[in-house]
């Protein structure tokens, strides 16, 4: 006994209209995605505006403005706000820096605000303030790489 003509086309009609919904749905996921998003400090006008030049103090500008990204440790006393503006076109998509910024807090030896600035890429190349690098795992021998050269050699 099979399925009558009628009751085969409902059901492949009901087949039909699930597979739709599921795509559908899936794709659902794809539509209003803003690849634009913002990474680390962004300056805000108004926070900035209340930092002045020989009156605001360490305490106050960290009040103000929160933890640094980093700071300076060679010539002097500065804070740096990093922030880049990031694009992805797609969600799987690899990640490209359209925009970065660096707001420099500098201090006199009094602890007070020496000076703002306020660098952004047309200032010169993008740059890593982190200088150093952790070198990559594989390059030095292991346990089981010594082991097995000691086993072969005869001395």
């Amino acid at each position: 006994m099979g399925l009558k003509p009628e009751a085969y086309r409902r059901a492949a009609r009901g087949a039909m209209l699930a597979g739709a919904l599921s795509l559908a749905s899936a794709l659902g996921g794809c539509f209003g995605y803003d690849g634009d998003f913002d990474r680390g400090y962004q300056v805000d006008d108004l926070t900035l505006s209340q930092i002045k030049v020989g009156a605001t103090t360490k305490p106050q500008a960290l009040a103000l403005l929160g933890t640094p990204s980093t700071t300076s440790t060679v010539g002097g006393d500065a804070w740096y706000y990093i922030g880049q503006k990031m694009h992805r076109a797609l969600a799987f998509m690899p990640v490209q820096m359209t925009d970065q910024h660096v707001l420099a807090v500098y201090f006199d030896k009094s602890g007070r605000v020496d000076r703002i600035a306020n660098y952004g890429m047309q200032d010169g190349k993008v740059f890593d303030y982190v200088s150093r690098t952790t070198p990559t795992g594989g390059t030095e021998p292991d346990f089981l790489r010594n082991m097995m050269g000691g086993l072969f050699r005869w001395t």
